[in-house]
């Protein structure tokens, strides 16, 4: 008989792109293939100076089609569906009409972008609190935040009006890949990525478009928006060998898509720990988040499925906290006249945290702040001399991590609610058992790791 179709997921992440082919097997689906890129995108950002926080999009694209390439041509052949996940918060710019250029490279045709500007990721940090003090208040239940579409789009308006002249589209930077596979005249978006640029109002699924155009927004900039695991078009070109005519769902969020590949029942947590850090529980059937926001609250209620939602604690605190640390201890390293690759430090401290089963040091890592207070920063107290070393510091970092995420949404809420059991996911929890050891010595919960929990599966098993 024929092979059974195949699903492909993507997920297109803030230091790499992955792709997972997906096949449905006895006991459901599982992931055939995968393979991950790092995109090395980052780049400066000449009007925001420091504070910007942007990415090439070329590189992007370069780090997706290594992946693609590198999955078996046959199988890439059997591709039915397309499911693809990415950055939240985050914009890009493009032309309608130019935004890429299909060629054709050793696996089949490919775009290319062509007139598109960098990605301003969800880190940026140009609006500052008094910058966004100053914009009107937006109909939604989620806080607006430095690193939102919407508060980006304001900026440029009103700080480099020119930027947007020569553009009429813009989408997260998986709203972009699916525009340009499906050959869209204008951007469709998932009520997921409208919520998290702002000025959406997830109850009624519209943007507050009377709010925007009081203001002199370019409302002509704002998507399209569907509902989260709806079909978006299909390719109009074969793809690395996926055939035309492939179905690709609207862009998705890679924190729900994360979730979904690992959430079986209601009374599971999910710990999400890579570059940011995420702890989330659902939410009952039928709940609707509060019509204005508690700018104070931790708490971020996340549209999901079905009309669900996830109550979320995100923390911009977690992986980049650890990458800001070894990157520290290389440059010191280095201004002693010694030169030590960073993968190596990493290795190094991890062992000497191990060696370090507690540290009465205290450190609270909120070095990138928290959207629900930016102004904290990160401070370290407690400190004496017997707990200096190497091994003392990581234990201690790597505590304050969870504890941070602990605060936001606490042991006692997570009870309440039904909370049975943790599941872990997230290449940071994976790569760093000290970080693990501190979860379940601070959660009161069996936990469990999930190996195969990642944003592309369950971009692909949305399909």
């Amino acid at each position: 008989g024929l092979a059974p179709a195949c699903l492909l997921g993507i997920d297109l992440g803030t230091t790499s792109v992955k792709a997972a082919l997906v096949v449905g097997a006895e006991r459901g689906q599982v992931v055939a293939e995968s393979c991950s890129r790092e995109t090395q995108a980052h780049t400066g950002s000449l009007e925001a100076g420091p504070q910007g926080m942007e990415q090439n999009v070329q590189r992007i694209i370069r780090a997706l089609n290594e992946c693609l390439a590198a999955l078996p041509q046959q199988q890439l052949q059997r591709v039915s569906h397309i499911g693809i996940s990415g950055q939240m918060h985050g914009i890009v710019f493009w032309k309608r009409d130019k935004g890429c250029k299909w060629t054709e490279c050793g696996t089949g045709p490919t775009f290319e972008p062509e007139e598109v500007s960098h990605l301003i990721t969800w880190q940026d940090g140009r609006c500052s609190p008094t910058f966004l003090s100053s914009l009107p208040l937006p109909q939604s239940h989620i806080s607006l935040a430095t690193g939102f579409g919407c508060a980006t789009i304001y900026w440029y308006l009103k700080e480099s009006p020119d930027f947007l002249k020569p553009y009429d589209a813009a989408g997260t930077i998986q709203d972009y890949v699916v525009a340009m596979l499906c050959g869209l005249k204008k951007p469709l978006m998932s009520i997921q990525n409208a919520t998290s640029w702002g000025y959406f109002n997830s109850r009624n699924k519209s943007w507050n478009t009377d709010i925007l155009k009081k203001s002199g927004f370019p409302v002509h900039l704002l998507p399209e928006v569907g509902d989260p695991g709806s079909v978006a078009g299909r390719t109009v070109c074969a793809w690395h060998g996926i055939p035309k005519g492939a179905q690709v769902g609207i862009a998705l969020g890679d924190f729900q898509c994360s979730v979904y590949s690992c959430l079986t029942e209601r009374t599971d947590a999910v710990l999400n720990v890579s570059t940011s850090a995420q702890l989330t529980i659902s939410m009952p059937p039928g709940f609707q988040p509060p019509e204005t926001p508690d700018p104070s609250s931790a708490v971020t209620y996340f549209p999901y499925f079905n009309g669900d939602y996830l109550a979320v604690a995100a923390s911009l605190n977690g992986g980049n906290v650890l990458a800001t640390f070894v990157d520290m201890v290389a440059r010191w390293t280095e201004e002693l006249g010694l030169q030590v690759q960073e993968s190596a430090i990493y290795t190094k401290i991890i062992k000497a945290a191990l060696a370090q089963n507690d540290s009465k040091l205290s450190i609270h890592p909120t070095v990138f702040g928290e959207r629900h207070i930016p102004e904290q920063l990160a401070s370290v107290t407690n400190i004496g001399v017997s707990d200096l070393s190497l091994g003392h510091v990581t234990r201690a970092l790597c505590r304050g991590i969870v504890e941070n995420l602990c605060s936001m949404l606490p042991v006692q809420r997570l009870l309440e609610t039904g909370v049975r059991r943790i599941l872990g996911s997230g290449s940071a929890l994976a790569r760093n058992q000290v970080l693990r050891q501190e979860v379940e010595r601070i959660f009161p919960f069996p936990v469990v790791y999930g190996k195969d929990v990642d944003a592309a599966v369950g971009a692909a098993m949305v399909m």
